[in-house]
């Protein structure tokens, strides 16, 4: 923590002023660095997602039929998540060790090189094996850097929000998903109409990479210049959110760690079942078009927007608590109209991912509060990195894969039991948990 008598050098007023108000940062410009960091995920994380589906099997997995080449592309699809873990405790010691902007750096470095290692690789009848072994070690490098990208801001947020509007600036970082999901369909949506298939495979998806790329880059410079200036470094040292090592956290604070890793499981299980899964059943089992597809799925997430921005006026009115439990069940109601809803003809499939949205909106808007929302200050920093990554490791990570598999072997209604006990792994942590609420 730094002297009560810390001043800031003149030196660094260019970059402060922008952040801050004659010293003191406020909430609002704490979530423009939270928006920044988490639109620019999610946008790299859908253009991969995309990829997994409408390019990846018929590049690397070309030699097996196309069920069996999308499974293979969601298995790799799924070593990001595996990875980042470790990826948060690795930089995490990096940060202990030498500083928080080296910690940043690092990653950034890794992040640029595996997203744009991805655009440059060889196919598979370029290269054979050696392309899915590329393409394997570039998604754990992204799971990796994506972990070491945690800068401690969705924290900050949390503990310097008013008290009558977390749930308001809880939902802000939480937008990223949905605008990261518009932009990224988007730019595929237009490269699949004005290309032809052969186009396309050859170069045309190399060209989101890329975008994702720079955006990434850009994104994490705006966050280390943030978070290395003397006012953010100052109130993350105040609020003690520092890395702590692996061991005590494990020991202080496993049953935290637990309990907010399935409090949003409903949310996190709905998650790839609205936006990854369908765009492989459709693909595989339906003559409609990929782009129009994907331009229903974009309506979608703009409906998501919306419930979004609305779980924070609910959550404020009613309680964090009381949102994502109520969400839970609506979502294990939903789960049971899965096999009618996208066996029902584009009617049917048109209603599943609107509904399901707007859902997910209204639950993932304030996931974000259930994984910071038990820790002590000094527990904070890395226990909320950490809850975030095992959310997505036991949410979302295998989902596709798992809906996919079950649905082409056993039935849809077997997707529907894959939601449902989400939902119910959600209420059930929720039920054991009755403090959700921040304590400052």
């Amino acid at each position: 923590m730094g002297p009560p008598d810390y001043q800031p050098s003149p030196t660094s007023d260019g970059a402060r002023n922008i952040n801050a108000r004659d010293g003191e940062i406020h909430p609002g410009e704490i979530a423009v660095g939270v928006v920044i960091g988490r639109a620019s995920e999610y946008f790299d994380f859908f253009v991969y997602a995309i990829a997994s589906v409408l390019v990846f099997p018929s590049l690397f997995f070309p030699f097996d039929d196309r069920l069996d080449a999308v499974l293979y592309s969601f298995v790799i699809f799924s070593f990001a998540f595996i990875a980042r873990p470790f990826g948060t405790v690795l930089f995490m010691w990096l940060q202990r060790r030498y500083s928080r902007e080296g910690k940043l750096t690092a990653a950034l470095f890794l992040l640029g090189i595996s997203t744009v290692g991805i655009a440059f690789l060889p196919s598979y009848a370029d290269a054979g094996n050696t392309g899915i072994v590329l393409l394997a070690l570039f998604r754990i490098g992204q799971g990796v850097a994506q972990g070491g990208s945690w800068d401690g801001l969705p924290s900050l947020l949390a503990l310097n929000a008013p008290h009558n509007k977390r749930g308001w600036y809880a939902m802000l970082g939480q937008l990223g998903a949905p605008v990261g999901f518009i932009i990224a369909a988007g730019i595929f949506a237009y490269m699949i109409a004005n290309l032809s298939g052969l186009d396309f495979l050859a170069w045309g998806w190399r060209f989101p990479f890329f975008v994702a790329f720079a955006i990434n880059v850009v994104a994490l410079f705006a966050r280390l210049r943030l978070v290395s200036t003397p006012e953010y470094a100052r109130l993350l040292d105040e609020r003690e959110l520092e890395p702590v090592g692996l061991s005590e956290l494990s020991h202080t604070q496993g049953r935290n760690i637990i309990i907010g890793a399935l409090a949003a499981l409903a949310s996190y299980a709905l998650f790839h079942l609205v936006t990854v899964f369908p765009l492989s059943w459709v693909q595989l089992y339906s003559n409609r078009a990929l782009d129009d597809f994907l331009v229903l799925q974009m309506w979608g997430a703009a409906l998501a927007i919306v419930g979004t921005v609305a779980s924070g006026l609910i959550a404020d009115r009613f309680g964090r608590r009381t949102t994502l439990g109520t969400l839970a069940a609506l979502i294990a109601v939903f789960s049971g109209f899965v096999p009618t809803l996208m066996q029902g003809g584009e009617t049917g499939q048109n209603i599943f991912i609107l509904v399901g949205f707007a859902l997910l909106g209204l639950s993932y808007g304030q996931a974000a509060g259930a994984v910071t929302a038990n820790f002590a200050p000094r527990h904070r920093y890395t226990g909320a990195a950490l809850t975030s990554d095992l959310s997505w490791l036991v949410g979302a990570a295998f989902a596709p894969l798992v809906a996919l598999g079950l649905s082409a072997n056993f039935g849809l209604g077997y997707v529907s039991l894959y939601l449902l006990s989400g939902a119910v792994g959600s209420l059930a942590a929720l039920s054991l948990n009755r403090a959700l609420e921040i304590r400052d």
